[in-house]
């Protein structure tokens, strides 16, 4: 495959990332890509640093260094087929949709889920859809998890996708979440600054994994181990919850949480990691929740981001689900 049906995407190093391994800094560049996908690019001649071939994958990034990557492009999907399902659209414009997603829809298609996905409810709502590389399919651009409702945006074309890719790994994008959590969260307000990798042993989950010594990065001190990679989750307590209809205390935090990495299940592996799992999360939390709730009490709130063609940030909104409201009116109660 020649460079002319890649993508080229240019980068210059800031200062405050002097000093950090190419495939490392990469990596955080390409939210959607593995560290072993970012040193193979690197090994097949893809990545240049001052116009010259990175020859390693490990050598250390100086400020104001020019990169340049080119991206293979993303797989076509011809085995995508247009499905009726009807979706809920917030914004919808020539360039993007803008959906409100349900918690038991999954994005894109997988194993196990070859069908019923919001790729396949977008491009029948969307036949005409161009997609990415002339491709008829959509530009899928961040993701919610099975269990998590709330606002997702989809690109309609190259142009579009290449633009939101670019906030999205630039950090720009404003990504609200509302949660509720088990027990009452100390302090209120906070920063959860704590590398993500796979979990050692449960290859489904994400962890929190532990820090080597020597130098920062992680929540404490240390550099995150091996295969992690930075996760920064900011929340405030909105309502502190008891609930005594089981004869015993239960207190409950619901919380907005405010993601600047985009890491998978990033707010449920950060507040398990502080012993306060999401509500229905029976995957990082209590196998028998103690709420009537069988979906993970996770919304995708709120959705900050450029417009193709424009500078000034528009921010969509989800209003809390019906189930998920529901469980905080008996808890008021």
């Amino acid at each position: 495959m020649d460079n002319e049906s890649r993508e080229l995407r240019q980068f210059t190093v800031p200062p405050s990332a002097a000093g950090q391994r190419l495939d490392r800094w990469l990596t955080d560049q390409f939210e959607e890509e593995s560290r072993s996908a970012i040193k193979r690019w690197i090994a097949d001649g893809l990545v240049t640093v001052d116009g010259s071939l990175a020859g390693k994958a490990g050598i250390p990034l100086e400020a104001e260094s020019e990169i340049e990557v080119a991206a293979p492009p993303i797989p076509a999907e011809s085995s995508l087929r247009p499905e009726d399902i009807p979706l809920d659209i917030i914004f919808e414009d020539s360039d993007l949709l803008v959906i409100d997603k349900p918690a038991g829809m999954v994005v894109h298609p997988g194993p196990g889920h070859g069908a019923g996905t919001l790729a396949n409810a977008v491009l029948h709502h969307c036949p005409e859809l161009d997609g990415i590389g002339g491709e008829r399919r959509p530009g899928i651009v961040h993701r919610l998890d099975k269990g998590t409702s709330g606002v997702i945006v989809v690109a309609k074309n190259d142009t579009a996708m290449r633009f939101l890719q670019e906030q999205f790994a630039g950090r720009t994008v404003y990504k609200a979440y509302l949660a509720l959590l088990e027990g009452r969260v100390e302090p209120p307000r906070g920063r959860i600054d704590a590398p993500i990798g796979r979990h050692p042993t449960r290859r489904q989950r994400m962890a929190v994994l532990p820090a080597t010594s020597g130098l920062r990065g992680t929540a404490g001190t240390g550099t995150a181990a091996a295969g992690a990679r930075e996760a920064v989750t900011e929340y405030e307590c909105l309502q502190v919850y008891e609930d005594m209809s089981s004869g015993q205390t239960a207190r409950f935090s619901f919380v907005r949480a405010v993601l600047h990495t985009g890491r998978t299940h990033q707010i449920r592996a950060h507040f398990s990691w502080r012993k306060h799992p999401v509500v229905g999360d029976t995957e990082y939390g209590y196998k028998r929740p103690r709420l009537a709730l069988k979906r993970p009490f996770l919304h995708a709130h709120r959705l900050g981001i450029r417009l193709p063609g424009t500078e000034e940030q528009r921010v969509f909104e989800s209003p809390l689900p019906a189930e998920l409201q529901r469980i905080l009116d008996r808890l008021e109660e």
